[in-house]
């Protein structure tokens, strides 16, 4: 009976060190995808987009904003943390060894995922992100997202990480990370990869921009949301053809529109790239953007 159990003891060992054997010896990307696997299904399950339309641009976007099903989270509550556990476990030298899309992938499922998992700590009762913490403590100064070493607050993977200056550059990362609100781009379905991030962020720029209840153009002043005034610093880098937000409306014109859907004139687009439109930033709704 002893050497039978010495036995399978050592076929586990084995076994283990197979399949870690297997892990480091797969391609990054690849390793990197199978890790946000688990997260993927939950998206897919739990958020339903809403809101579609036919951009300026004739695409057409099933939902330019999405509803999270916060019970189907609650009640897959041990697969979230399990995901989240995942991701603790990610040394920094591993993450270091990354490429950046990779990384950055990597982060905004860290954000958005810890972000439900904080809005599951207070669910029902709650209406929204705001209500969690008091005074002098806002959702997103809570330290409770062991992260890279370090257990940090949302505003730390947010600000200090995502946003960290010279490291990523990417201003599409506002339409990607979701602060659980309505007035936030839509959660996407799926987890981000190193392999299509950037596909997927323009997807969702497109997305949140074609949505004419939080962008639109009417008479001679463009209407935004209110992400744009918070983070314009991110909007005035160097990007593709833009340095400044302007030249980054100009560059999505096809996605805007007016009030009513109809997409912006050739004249429209130029009176933006010339400032001879006004920018007004709108109210943000902060209502949870829970599945009704």
């Amino acid at each position: 009976m002893m050497k039978l159990s010495l036995g399978l003891n050592r076929l586990k060992r084995t076994t283990q060190l197979l399949a870690a054997t297997a892990l480091l010896a797969m391609p990054v990307g690849h390793a990197e995808e199978g890790l946000h696997t688990p997260f993927s299904a939950m998206l897919t399950k739990y958020v339903a987009p809403i809101n579609p339309v036919t951009n300026g641009d004739g695409v057409e976007i099933k939902g330019t904003s999405t509803e999270v099903d916060y019970a189907g989270f609650k009640s897959a509550q041990t697969e979230l943390t399990a995901y989240l556990k995942s991701l603790s476990a990610v040394s920094k030298d591993t993450f270091n060894q990354w490429d950046k899309n990779t990384q950055l992938a990597f982060l905004i499922n860290a954000y958005n995922a810890y972000t439900i998992d904080l809005i599951l700590t207070r669910y029902p009762d709650l209406t929204s992100i705001r209500d969690i913490g008091g005074f002098f403590s806002s959702p997103w100064k809570q330290a409770f997202a062991p992260l890279l070493g370090e257990k940090r607050t949302l505003d730390d993977i947010e600000h200090n990480l995502i946003r960290e200056k010279g490291v990523y550059n990417e201003p599409r990362i506002h339409f990607a990370v979701n602060c659980a609100s309505i007035g936030c781009p839509a959660l996407r379905e799926e987890a981000y990869v190193g392999d299509k991030l950037d596909e997927q962020l323009e997807q969702q720029t497109v997305r949140f921009l074609s949505d004419n209840s939080r962008n639109y153009y009417d008479g001679n002043t463009l209407h935004i949301s209110k992400i744009f005034s918070w983070y314009k610093e991110d909007f005035e880098v160097q990007w593709g053809d833009s340095t400044s937000l302007r030249g980054f409306l100009t560059h999505y014109s096809g996605a805007l529109s007016e009030k009513d859907g109809t997409p912006l004139s050739e004249t429209d687009t130029k009176k933006i790239a010339s400032e001879s439109t006004e920018i007004e930033f709108l109210d943000y709704n902060w209502a949870l953007n829970d599945q009704e």
